[in-house]
């Protein structure tokens, strides 16, 4: 057991960009503003993301819940409602607020084009006729209106995917040394430590704000039941485990906990066929049991099942396959409670030792549906997935009630890399040797992370005007 688990968070009154020991984070901010390249990024081409990804990350409230309206009209959302089981819109039991007037409640449309209200048959389809907004991402030159059946004419608003927190980004550069690294190699370490610590602090009060966001829109159990689903999912199936806990509100589900678990595998499409002749003989037990408990709820649930495609099953270490981690999610769903009474105390030990001692009867020792058993048992969630989870959803939760955090946060152990992290790391140390030095916490990765984006990947001139390594050398 590392000894970051030893600490404990005290609480505090303050706001969340007011403890002093994140006062560094200002100065970045500060450094980030004042040296924002206004010109082209170098790499301007952003995927196209799909229409689901972009409903996700509406539900969860990135987009904001204040716009004008395409005629001028304030709008604020009100209630994000839940996914739509049935025909009709995207979001049912939602509620908007239009120019400060009492809440009017009913379904929003998401679509990727505002023409879509007719190309897609809603103008005529009843299912859509209490449609209280919709929203679309690509404006067409002509004007579109939203009618209903009854002729009663939708609020429209438009969101922009660049306005997002993060970018849809088509991909990363080349890892190539930058000009930084030179000055960067004569820095004393207390100063390199500084920078990358500010921007540490940046980056996790933003997360800290964002959770916040999502608390206030669909209160604490649901925004942590999300956050934590998509830290299972990590990069490859991070959008369709946050699709699941969107769809599956965790009240919702706990209301049925004997079907708990059959509801979550049906959702995600992996109970496609009663046929149990695929299945192992130690297997099959478990998927009739998840078949006999799914089917009474399949019909009715059929609009929220994930396509297939959204899947992303090969790629990824055994112990880290979705059916795996669909299971893990379950179980912790299931003891939910206990969850929260372990972090209640904003300890991380508590929260650490919790998720640590899950058990799962079939997936503590399964890799997936058709897997060998294997002859030993298995973490349901392993060490280094509960350090994400701690750094990415749980400490940013702590911050946001008002929690000192950075203690904690500034030892936890990075125990995980990936192509952007090295390509960051690549830019800014080239072969310096006391690259390792400072990429051995998660704040220091986090940190640096913060620099390759606000820098890196927003500069044309392949770092000869980038404005960083200039502004390193004037920090205090």
């Amino acid at each position: 057991m590392t000894t970051l688990f030893l600490f404990s968070i005290r609480l505090h009154c303050s706001k969340i960009h007011r403890s002093p020991q994140m006062q560094p984070a200002s100065r970045y901010s500060a450094l980030r503003d004042s040296a924002r390249i206004h010109e082209r990024a170098l790499f301007p081409t952003l995927r196209t993301p799909s229409e689901l990804e972009l409903q996700a990350r509406w539900f969860a409230g990135d987009f904001g819940r204040r716009f004008n309206s395409v005629t001028g009209d304030q709008i604020e959302i009100v209630q994000f409602g839940t996914w739509n089981r049935e025909a009709g819109p995207d979001f049912s039991d939602c509620a908007i607020r239009i120019n400060g007037s009492e809440p009017i409640g009913g379904p929003i449309e998401f679509d990727l084009a505002d023409r879509s209200w007719e190309t897609h048959g809603h103008s005529t389809n009843p299912a859509f006729d209490d449609t209280v907004l919709h929203v679309f991402v690509e404006q067409n030159d002509r004007a579109f209106f939203t009618r209903t059946q009854s002729n009663r004419n939708v609020p429209q608003i438009r969101v922009d995917p660049a306005s997002l927190p993060d970018k849809f980004s088509a991909g990363v550069p080349l890892a190539r040394p930058g000009r930084c690294q030179a000055p960067l190699k004569d820095l004393a370490p207390d100063r390199l430590e500084s920078i990358l610590t500010a921007a540490s602090q940046f980056r996790l009060q933003r997360k800290a704000a964002r959770l916040k966001s999502i608390v206030e829109n669909h209160g604490r159990d649901a925004a942590l039941f999300q956050e934590i689903a998509a830290a299972l999912g990590y990069k490859q199936n991070k959008l369709a485990f946050t699709l699941l806990a969107q769809r599956l509100p965790l009240g919702s589900l706990r209301k049925q906990p004997d079907d708990l678990e059959a509801i979550l595998f049906g959702v995600a499409g992996f109970l496609t066929t009663p046929d149990l002749a695929e299945y192992r003989d130690e297997t099959r037990g478990y998927v009739r049991n998840l078949w006999d408990r799914w089917w009474p709820h399949r019909d009715a649930m059929q609009r929220l099942v994930l396509p297939a495609k959204l899947w992303r099953l090969g790629g990824a270490r055994p112990l880290n396959h979705p059916q795996r981690r669909l299971g893990a999610l379950a179980i912790l769903a299931k003891h939910w409670p206990a969850f929260v009474k372990a972090i209640t105390r904003k300890n991380t030990k508590s929260a650490h030792d919790f998720l640590l001692e899950l058990h799962h009867p079939f997936w503590s020792f399964h890799y997936t549906l058709t897997s060998q058993a294997a002859s030993t048992e298995m973490a349901i969630i392993g060490d280094s997935r509960i350090a994400d989870i701690l750094a990415n959803v749980l400490i940013p939760y702590f911050l946001a009630e008002g929690a000192e955090v950075w203690p904690v946060y500034e030892k936890l152990p990075a125990r995980l890399t990936n192509r952007r992290l090295e390509t960051g790391a690549t830019r800014l140390f080239g072969g310096d040797p006391r690259r390792r030095e400072f990429t051995k916490t998660i704040a220091q990765q986090q940190g640096l992370l913060q620099i390759y984006e606000d820098f890196c990947l927003q500069d044309n001139s392949d770092c000869a005007q980038c404005p960083f390594p200039e502004q390193m050398l004037k920090w205090k």
